[in-house]
């Protein structure tokens, strides 16, 4: 905290948006130009790359020089923190965004000390509310610059300021480097158990508990092929039951004992595609299930999206999803399978397809394997490769998935869903630190500035 006698308007200690000096300019100077999108939000961060000829950005264009503080006086840029300090600039200037305010330091004035000042939420905050303008363009006005008062100790007290800061962000900055490398980490877990549940080594396989117990078991080929017999039996389509194409499977790995592959239409059975009609949405209604809130965690409810009662007959006239039912994301966040939830009534939105699992293959399996590598590696240069990034319907149903004896694939199940459930919970705690780190960097700047 410093000393009230310190408190004076912020025009006393910068300039704000001064005039340039032309003087010792010529249009075939190099200086570099420095966009809105090159600023970092909150981090201070600057990207002084671009470089601009001097008679291209003369006009239209805001001039700053090394050591000034840019300060993003659009919305949303300047709520989301917007600043950083000029350096290393070509030939000590630079040009930008109409979007900046410059604040030049005066004599004994450090920057850094200003930056932190002005980039603080508390200082952006009380900013915000002094905006003037339009909904969606409303801009912080010099003046408010000019009349905001500061805590301003002479230049050693000031400089020790910025030393201690920089010693806790430097604190902070390293746990918050080690989280996102834990988070890092178990992304990369996950996708180990994820392989190693569809390879066939998170579990003892049946065919070894068979062989250990001394007893037989129907593998999967047997299951396989009863999945296949009670579909040619139960089919109720149009026209005669037609056999579905073999699976080759001559360029696919080697599978566990006791596992075969399959098509994914072969384990299910059902397969239909979104309307391909935008619903008209609401705020409450029927939930509409599409790739705004589909995520390999599942449905966010924050971003629901609702239909009324006659879009949404209208959108389950070909098949009413149920619980259990898997939603597979074909474009947009392509690959994404979510199982929709016990008590949900949901129809389809755009670019997602429904699969509904055959009574001898997990759905939650089903689910799993495709977020997995062995399905992705079947996908993803297609998906790419494509003008618009997209799965077709029919390349889904051929996707190659490994079919473990039916007693192995609960076992299977299981232990994924335990471990992915650790991680969850381990994420949970990292995300909240990563706020709370957030948060703490806010705090140190507040308990700093006031007065």
């Amino acid at each position: 905290m410093i000393a009230a006698a310190h408190i004076v308007p912020l025009s006393q200690a910068v300039e704000v948006n001064p005039k340039l000096d032309r003087s010792s300019l010529n249009d075939d100077l190099d200086v570099s130009f420095v966009p809105m999108a090159a600023v970092e939000a909150l981090s201070g961060g600057i990207d002084v790359s671009t470089i601009r000829k001097y008679a291209d950005v003369k006009k239209g264009y805001t001039h700053f020089r090394d050591g000034d503080i840019l300060f993003a006086k659009v919305t949303p840029c300047m709520e989301n923190g917007k600043m950083a300090i000029a350096r290393m600039l070509v030939n000590s200037v630079g040009f930008g965004s109409t979007e900046f305010h410059v604040l030049r330091p005066r004599s004994g004035v450090d920057a850094r000390y200003i930056y932190y000042f002005v980039s603080s939420q508390t200082f952006r905050k009380e900013a915000s509310g002094h905006m003037t303008g339009a909904v969606g363009l409303r801009r912080v006005p010099s003046a408010f610059l000019e009349d905001q008062r500061i805590p301003l100790p002479d230049i050693e007290q000031q400089r020790e300021i910025v030393a201690e800061l920089e010693k806790q962000f430097s604190r902070l900055d390293e746990a918050v480097a080690n989280l996102k490398r834990v988070k890092a980490n178990l992304k990369r877990y996950k996708a180990s158990v994820l392989k190693d549940a569809v390879e066939g080594r998170l579990v003892p396989t049946e065919a070894e508990l068979a062989h250990r117990e001394g007893r037989s078991f129907e593998a999967g080929r047997q299951l396989l092929q009863r999945i296949l017999e009670a579909r040619r039996k139960e089919w109720k389509g149009k026209g005669q039951y037609k056999e579905l194409a073999p699976l080759h499977t001559e360029n696919l790995g080697d599978l566990p004992s006791g596992w075969v592959w399959a098509a994914v239409e072969m384990l299910c059975e059902q397969i239909v595609d979104c309307p391909h009609s935008t619903a008209r949405f609401q705020d409450d209604g029927f939930p509409c299930i599409d790739t705004t809130w589909m995520t390999a965690e599942g449905l966010v409810k924050e971003r629901a999206r609702y239909v009324d009662q006659a879009t949404f007959q209208d959108r389950i006239s070909r098949l009413a999803p149920r619980a259990g039912d898997i939603v597979f994301a074909r474009e947009g966040t392509i690959g994404t399978a979510i199982m929709i939830p016990d008590q949900m009534t949901p129809c389809l939105g755009q670019r997602v397809m429904l699969l509904r699992s055959s009574a001898g293959f997990s759905s939650g399996l089903l689910m799993h394997t495709l977020h997995s590598e062995v399905v992705k590696s079947q996908y993803r240069a297609q998906a790419l490769g494509s003008t618009v990034a997209h799965i077709n319907v029919g390349d889904v149903k051929r996707f190659a998935i490994p079919v473990p004896p039916l007693k192995e694939q609960h076992r299977i199940l299981a232990e994924v869903d335990r471990r992915l459930s650790l991680i969850r919970g381990v994420e949970v705690e990292v995300d909240s630190n990563l706020t709370r780190a957030k948060s703490l960097r806010q705090t140190v700047l507040m308990k700093c500035f006031s007065y």
